[in-house]
């Protein structure tokens, strides 16, 4: 008599910020895992409308609904407290369904290894997704802390941080910055240490012919990403006031796509800078509508400042345009150099009057515009492509555990990409690349 196959591994991942799937990188690790063979449940903030569970390609959902907006200190202690206990009662209720193995959790907040520890007598392994530097974050946001309480604010994150990498049993990375911090200041062993890039997953993520129609003459430039203090993104809203107001670029337009903190102050600003014909605020947007709206756009924006935290960043923004075949033009960014290499154009942190001279050259030389844009698409799909992050993801996840899956995180690349996307919307054919080139000159239909 043969005894029971044992179960595959069970791997709950904590998300604080978004809920998945919107959380594209979460995404895409939940399902390099499924696609092993290992379980997978997440706990995330409920998003407008989500239930409180759901099953969703082969993951399992628990949602709770969100702490209400965070403003000064004491409301983002509320908020970060009031996350981790209902993810605490929900860990509880997902234990009581199906064991699991091993807690994923990233950050900010640095707060989940206090959770991870709890559950480590019942044998669960602790896996720290580096997703961001909270003390980079809040020298970027209020300079070098003076006085005794901005002092005591930078001591706790720093104890935090301190204590996450500590309570980590392996330390995943976004790039190769974060992983040398996690060395030199968090003490840990490069060999605990795995860099995971959140590189789109370019068979999907590609040019689509857009359904909305565009004007013949007219410049869309887009921003893509979250709407923070840290963010930059008033100065897409300069730039757009340079070129139309000072500049007599009556056609150029932007698209915002994403939400946050300021959102409401960007929009107040864009009122007040005369840009109301000129600028329009998308708010939340999912993967459908990204496709559209970097599909008809003519060049990307990456306007993050230089900051403590923004130079060590990957801007997922960039690589994103990159997928579409966009030309994007960026603030001189350490680690937007790694991603974009030169297939993005550059200029000095801040430097407005820079940008918008960028922009203007490319406004002009639509051939130039496909250049770059051609160039941005074959370097993100040959060397950012998520598909050999997620094998290196799941490396981590094989070592802790010594599991086999029965298949590969990815599937083999030698299928022939789909013609259309599933909503039906025809993809542009990369492969043909006198119709490629004339898309992208004029990011329309045939």
């Amino acid at each position: 008599m043969t005894g029971a196959a044992t179960p595959p591994p069970h791997v709950l991942i904590i998300v604080q910020n978004l809920p998945v799937p919107l959380d594209r990188r979460v995404w895409l690790e939940c399902q390099a895992l499924i696609a092993r063979g290992y379980r997978v449940s997440v706990i995330c903030p409920k998003g407008p409308g989500d239930p409180a569970r759901q099953r969703l390609a082969g993951v399992e959902i628990y949602k709770y609904a969100p702490a209400p907006e965070a403003d000064g200190l004491a409301g983002f202690a509320w908020e970060f407290a009031y996350s981790w206990v209902r993810t605490a009662w929900l860990s509880l209720r997902v234990r009581r369904n199906r064991r699991f193995d091993i807690i994923q959790a990233c950050n900010p907040p640095d707060t989940y290894w206090l959770l991870a520890l709890l559950w480590r007598p019942f044998g669960v392994r602790f896996v720290f997704d580096h997703h961001d530097l909270n003390p980079e974050l809040f020298l970027s946001r209020f300079g070098a802390p003076r006085g005794g309480l901005k002092r005591l604010e930078y001591r706790v994150l720093r104890w935090l941080e301190r204590r996450t990498f500590r309570a980590a049993d392996r330390v995943i990375s976004t790039n190769d910055s974060y992983k040398a911090i996690a060395v030199e200041r968090g003490r840990r062993r490069p060999a605990d240490v795995t860099v995971v890039r959140s590189g789109p997953d370019t068979r999907q993520m590609r040019p689509i012919y857009p359904d909305a129609p565009r004007p013949h003459d007219g410049i869309n430039l887009v921003y893509l990403g979250i709407m923070g203090p840290q963010d930059g993104v008033d100065q897409v809203l300069l730039l757009v006031d340079e070129l139309v107001h000072r500049r007599g670029r009556a056609n150029v337009t932007a698209t915002l796509l994403g939400f946050g903190d300021c959102l409401a102050q960007l929009k107040a600003q864009a009122v007040s800078l005369g840009l109301d014909g000129h600028v329009t605020f998308t708010g939340r947007v999912d993967r459908v509508a990204i496709a559209e709206y970097l599909s008809r756009a003519d060049i990307g924006i990456c306007p993050d400042l230089k900051t403590p935290l923004n130079d060590l960043s990957t801007m997922n923004k960039t690589m994103e345009y990159m997928s579409y075949g966009l030309p994007a033009v960026s603030f001189d960014l350490r680690e937007t150099r790694v991603s974009g290499a030169d297939t993005v154009l550059y200029v000095a942190s801040g430097d407005l009057g820079a940008l918008a001279d960028v922009v203007e050259e490319l406004i002009d030389d639509p051939d130039r515009r496909a250049e770059l844009g051609a160039q941005a698409r074959a370097r993100v799909a040959a060397v950012l492509d998520w598909r050999p992050q997620a094998a290196a993801y799941v490396s981590v996840y094989d070592g802790l555990t010594g599991f086999e899956g029965p298949v590969a995180a990815v599937p083999e690349s030698g299928d022939a990409p789909d013609a259309t996307d599933p909503q039906g919307r025809s993809y542009v054919d990369l492969d043909d690349h006198e119709e490629f080139r004339r898309y992208l000159v004029e990011r329309r239909a045939r």
